[in-house]
């Protein structure tokens, strides 16, 4: 798509009254933008739609960078940001683009993993450190902190995931 037709279709989506605009995360993909970068750029033509990835990648996003990022778009639209995560499913793909193949087991454990990392990036905490399986911390200062309360949505495509 091109991108001012995005921008526009989400200008349009926020005039009408629509609640919330989606925008797929497939970095692997050549003919889509970055899609935290291209909902930043939604956020600043917009007034009152929430935005979200529909989900982010997190084979292709380690959580701690994606939590920032989330957190800063949060911040700069006003608190309209949720942030939808998934645990990766198109593998060939992924590890073309350097990213980690897991089962899907493993998967469902690093999404639970993320969401602590996550969570952990949005409490501010100072020297915060995590020991994790899939993803490890040493002493990061967190930040920043979402405008609100934000929400974490899953994509999902196993009983396991909703738990």
């Amino acid at each position: 798509m091109n991108p001012t037709r995005a921008l526009d279709v989400a200008a349009i989506a926020d005039e009408v009254g629509f609640d919330l605009i989606g925008v797929q995360d497939h970095p692997y993909q050549w003919r889509f933008f970055d899609t935290m970068t291209l909902l930043t750029a939604m956020a600043m033509r917009t007034h009152r739609i929430t935005l979200f990835p529909d989900v982010a990648s997190l084979p292709m996003r380690p959580p701690a960078v994606l939590a920032k990022a989330a957190a800063s778009i949060d911040v700069l639209s006003g608190g309209r940001f949720e942030l939808g995560l998934g645990a990766g499913g198109f593998w060939e793909a992924i590890k073309a683009m350097g990213g980690s193949v897991r089962t899907p087991g493993e998967s469902v454990s690093a999404v639970e993993e993320a969401i602590q990392v996550t969570r952990r990036m949005w409490s501010g905490e100072r020297n915060l450190k995590f020991d994790g399986r899939f993803y490890q911390l040493s002493g990061v200062n967190a930040g920043p902190k979402p405008a609100h309360d934000m929400g974490i949505w899953l994509g999902a495509y196993r009983p396991r995931m909703l738990g």
